[in-house]
């Protein structure tokens, strides 16, 4: 069912193409009346050569243009372009005929000198069907131009969206995998009725909130990071007593600088879930410093020999965030020796 936006639109578009086809007819006018004084004989040979020109600019702008050149068929495209020229070159022959014969009765010497040359004639017609095919073809690259960038927008936030997707779904991997461990050790004092109990369950209630709630945040301080990192280690103080040597080397100039949560922290639990005791102690180092607006954090373990290592689904996940929210903005390093497994990252925060 037809519109009145529809139709108003319509009714624009063919007054425009009216419009447009007078001033060519004017244009034919003087351009076949120059050195003549009979400019009634140039507006019948121009009424005459009208039907050619028109139906040789809309077969080039709406059947050749947008249906084979468009469409890169190309071998189409020059085929029917050659048939199109043949057809019009033979109506701009017989327009010469119709001025002899119609205009001039036969009397070649009474033609006007314009209409005699078909090189001439043939110049004004093919001048009109390539500006105005130049034109058509400006008009699609535009609009194919306009209907890549909604394309290529509509890619990037199906991307994002997925993206988005992705981090919650590791995000929830992480907040089980995390809280098992946790619960696990805290299940142990539980059942000795240990006194670290209630200061335990205190130092979980802060990671839980941490967990819970800051780890929703794209982004939050390093400072918070480091803070929450410093709760997870004392909660496995608790659980390993004086079979824990750990060193802790942060540095105090953090200022503002953020970093992604639960981004360093599943590397600590790493190394206490698969650390191994050596000579009755568990030995772990942490080092996180800043230089020139890049994190450097290295933790290292004590190993043995037969201890895989491989950080389980944790690192796993860990690796995925790292390449998803810093792409092409850290370096992870991990070398595991028969006595010693080390992690070293470094990361430019956005």
């Amino acid at each position: 069912m037809f519109t009145k936006q529809f139709i108003l639109k319509k009714t624009g578009q063919l007054l425009l193409h009216l419009l447009f086809w007078v001033g060519v007819l004017f244009f034919y006018t003087y351009f076949f009346g120059v050195n003549s004084s009979r400019y009634e004989d140039s507006f019948m040979f121009s009424l005459f050569l009208m039907p050619i020109t028109i139906a040789t600019t809309y077969v080039a702008t709406y059947k050749l243009i947008p249906d084979y050149l468009i469409t890169k068929k190309y071998s189409r495209f020059a085929l029917y372009s050659v048939y199109t020229f043949i057809i019009s070159a033979y109506l701009i022959a017989v327009s010469i005929f119709f001025s002899l014969i119609y205009i001039s009765n036969f009397e070649y010497s009474e033609m006007n000198p314009a209409t005699k040359n078909i090189i001439f004639i043939s110049t004004a017609v093919y001048l009109v069907v390539f500006v105005v095919s130049g034109f058509k073809l400006l008009k699609l690259n535009l609009k194919q131009a306009s209907k890549t960038r909604v394309l290529e927008t509509k890619i990037l936030e199906t991307q994002l969206k997925l993206k988005e997707q992705e981090l919650n779904y590791l995000k929830m991997q992480i907040h089980p995998h995390f809280l098992f461990n946790t619960l696990n050790t805290m299940y142990g004092f539980a059942l000795k009725k240990a006194d670290e109990t209630p200061d335990m369950i205190l130092k979980l209630s802060n990671l839980l909130d941490y967990l819970l709630y800051q780890a929703e945040k794209p982004f939050v301080l390093l400072s918070e990071e480091i803070a929450h990192i410093k709760d997870y280690i004392e909660l496995e103080k608790m659980r390993f007593n004086d079979k824990l040597d750990i060193h802790i080397d942060v540095d105090t100039n953090l200022k503002d600088i953020t970093i992604a949560p639960m981004l360093l922290l599943p590397f600590v639990e790493n190394s206490f879930k698969h650390g191994s005791i050596q000579d009755d102690v568990l030995s772990i180092s942490i080092i996180v410093t800043t230089d020139s607006g890049k994190i450097h954090f290295r933790i290292t373990n004590t190993n043995t020999e037969h201890s895989s290592n491989t950080g389980g689904l944790g690192l796993e996940n860990i690796k995925k965030r790292l390449e998803l929210l810093y792409p092409d903005q850290y370096e992870l390093s991990i070398d595991n020796t028969n006595d010693m497994y080390s992690v070293s990252l470094q990361l430019k925060p956005q």
